[in-house]
């Protein structure tokens, strides 16, 4: 039952990032000219045209992840126009950058509330941490829900936002090269990333690096959120 209960936690907070990440690419590409997100409906916190577009990224991976790692992971995606990206490159990287931005903005979110309950005295830095168990409390339920729910949305923000920008694709990371490249370097680039091939090999070279690059993101943000309290290495 309490694995259960877990999982749902992990589940809410999963969707709603995943939703906000995905809605922020298509709120700015509608905002900067491309509107194929926005007429598929996808300019939206409401999951399910989510979830129909994307269910085996959106359902299926989560919940094998969860049980299988004791954490989440997955995706969703939104539809974009590649004419008007391959002509306005720096737009498409801006973009590209907001689904990213969207979940810094929810570690940040996190981390604030995580330090005014620990300055209120309603948390307490736990002796070990773990994804789910960034924060704790010993002030009952609803107190101890809280402290989960807000450890889980500060671990899976960081994991969403250093995983994307890889800059291997079809991440984010990859299309947002281009904001630093004049526009006719950057559509060259954007002809070779946006290659079929190098997709299938982008994503299993970033989940390789990926493995060796977040703990060390991960301890930086740990020693940063309880500056002035502890440390952890």
């Amino acid at each position: 039952m309490e694995k259960l209960q877990l999982g749902l936690i992990w589940y809410a907070a999963f969707l709603f990032s995943t939703v906000l990440h995905e809605a922020s690419h298509a709120f700015w590409g509608y905002r900067l000219g491309d509107r194929t997100a926005y007429e598929g409906g996808q300019v939206t916190l409401d999951p399910i045209p989510h979830v129909k577009r994307e269910p085996f990224g959106t359902i299926l991976v989560p919940i094998l992840s969860f049980f299988l790692y004791g954490w989440m992971v997955g995706w969703a995606s939104v539809p974009f126009d590649p004419v008007w990206a391959y002509h306005n490159p720096k737009h498409s990287a801006k973009m590209a950058l907001a689904g990213p931005g969207a979940n810094l903005f929810l570690v940040l979110f996190s981390a604030l509330l995580i330090r005014i309950g620990l300055a209120a005295g309603w948390f307490t830095p736990p002796a070990s941490i773990n994804f789910s168990q960034v924060t704790i409390t010993s002030s009952g339920r609803l107190l101890s829900g809280a402290a989960t729910f807000l450890s889980i949305f500060f671990t899976l923000n960081l994991v969403l936002m250093i995983f994307n920008l890889i800059p291997l694709p079809p991440l984010d990371g990859s299309s947002i090269v281009p904001l630093f490249l004049e526009k006719n370097k950057g559509q060259k680039y954007l002809d070779i990333v946006r290659h079929p091939q190098f997709r299938m090999i982008g994503i299993f070279a970033a989940w390789f690096l990926f493995g060796r690059i977040f703990y060390s993101f991960y301890l930086i943000a740990l020693n940063l959120l309880y500056l002035g309290i502890g440390s952890y290495g």
